[in-house]
């Protein structure tokens, strides 16, 4: 199928709340609640048992298989409990509960790897338990480990086009060093050559700081592109053709046509890693919504709870009719405030009702409006119709597997149809056909 992107998309209200708000590192909490699972692939196996002291940067869970990520305390103190713990999405995992002691203490075994080979990066970047902090959290040692001469081009995601959102924009203001750093260690041992920042044109101070420090790279040539401000420019592909003017084929990585796209907070954290040894134990997070008091940036420690981001922000001003980990556009909803923030967690939103509540739905009225929206040119309205009638056929020639979730089509329709969420069930149909053709051992 030809993918479709242009300037196909919406352009929702931006909500940039946090902004100008200064960044702040939050303290210690009582406890974090640290998951195995927070990333794609396998979880990490647990190395810590209930009564173990650990500090800053202890290993507390060892990565299992190639796609796979280690897990290290946020917090210093003692192992309470190893917990089943229920994402909002995905399978059971364990938790490691820790009790934290509020010193803050850093594992004396930090330092920083020593790299002097391509191997040797790929490995510290394993250790360093760095996912993709855009949201996908896919391990970004497995993302590096090509073929060096596939490479033409490292694409960095700024653009940062969800509502609310600013934790990533906060990054290329504060962190350039660590992202300098990142790319002349990426050229150096991966010989990456062309680097390409991509930002949203509504995110001048961005684009002002992240020229700056492309000026003072020479190892590597770095150039910073304005794009047009339009929903969803920072999915992968889309980001791609707009950068590159490459097209992904359907069923296809970004590699295949010569690419990797990194966020900028991922590029961030290798270059702090590679620089003391720090293994990815806080996040940036906006904590925003109608609901909070005192919305702001906060650099947490992962495992932290979302009441306890709550309470730094001054509390609550309102009862949220809705807790989102992420952006409202594909961000996933969670049932109360004792979930913890993990590696790939860019915002937790809290809504009042007035900006939660979705209007009723009425029948399609064939206008087309979704598919003219949709930057991949699919047919959601079909693809509904397909889904209700459970055609698996019509589904695959529909090309719903390659749907990336993005909202687009939902936001758009007159009708106020779930049309996202029909895309989401119409491929969990077409897995559960897959699973049943797979003869029996």
């Amino acid at each position: 199928m030809s993918m479709a992107f242009h300037l196909r998309g919406i352009h929702p209200p931006h909500r940039k709340n946090t902004l100008k708000q200064p960044t702040v590192r939050m303290d210690a909490p009582t406890s974090v609640t640290i998951p195995m699972a927070m990333h794609i692939g396998a979880p990490a196996i647990p190395t810590v048992k209930v009564g173990d002291s650990v500090m800053v940067g202890t290993k507390i869970g060892e990565a299992s298989g190639k796609i796979s990520s280690n897990v290290y305390s946020s917090v210093s103190g003692k192992v309470t409990k190893l917990a089943e713990y229920l994402p909002p999405y995905g399978n059971a995992t364990t938790a490691v509960v820790i009790e934290s002691d509020a010193k803050m203490t850093v594992d004396p075994a930090i330092c920083p790897p020593s790299v002097n080979s391509r191997d040797e990066f790929i490995a510290a970047i394993r250790e360093s338990g760095i996912v993709g902090l855009g949201g996908a959290g896919f391990p970004t040692h497995v993302k590096l480990d090509v073929a060096p001469e596939r490479i033409e081009y490292l694409i960095i995601n700024g653009a940062e086009c969800e509502p609310y959102v600013t934790s990533d924009t906060v990054t290329m203001l504060t962190r350039a060093d660590d992202m300098a750093y990142a790319l002349c260690q990426l050229n150096r041992h991966l010989g990456i050559n062309n680097v390409i920042i991509g930002i949203e044109n509504n995110k001048k101070e961005a684009i002002s700081a992240m020229n700056t420090m492309a000026a003072s790279i020479s190892e590597c040539t770095v150039n910073v592109k304005s794009l047009p401000s339009v929903y969803p420019q920072g999915g992968e592909k889309v980001l791609i053709y707009h950068t590159t003017g490459r097209k992904v084929p359907a069923g296809k990585l970004p590699i295949d046509v010569g690419c990797i796209v990194l966020n900028c907070t991922t590029l961030a954290a290798i270059g702090a890693y590679l620089r003391t040894g720090m293994p990815l134990v806080e996040k940036c997070v906006t904590v925003d919504g109608g609901a909070v008091k005192n919305p702001q940036n906060i650099i947490a420690p992962i495992g932290t709870l979302i009441e306890d981001l709550f309470s730094f922000c001054g509390g609550l001003r309102a009862q949220p009719a809705k807790i989102i980990y992420g952006g409202p556009m594909m961000g996933v909803t969670v049932p109360d405030t004792n979930y913890p923030v993990l590696k790939n967690t860019n915002a937790i939103l809290a809504l009042t009702e007035k900006e939660a509540k979705l209007p009723k739905p009425t029948a399609c009225i064939r206008c087309g409006t979704c598919t003219n929206t949709c930057p991949f040119g699919l047919a959601p309205a079909s693809i509904a119709a397909a889904y209700e009638k459970k055609d698996t056929e019509a589904l695959k020639a529909l090309s719903v597997e390659t749907c990336m979730e993005c909202g687009c089509c939902s936001f758009v329709c007159p009708a106020n149809r779930p049309l996202v969420q029909m895309n989401k069930l119409s491929k969990q149909l077409l897995k559960e056909e897959q699973k049943k053709e797979v003869p029996k051992s």
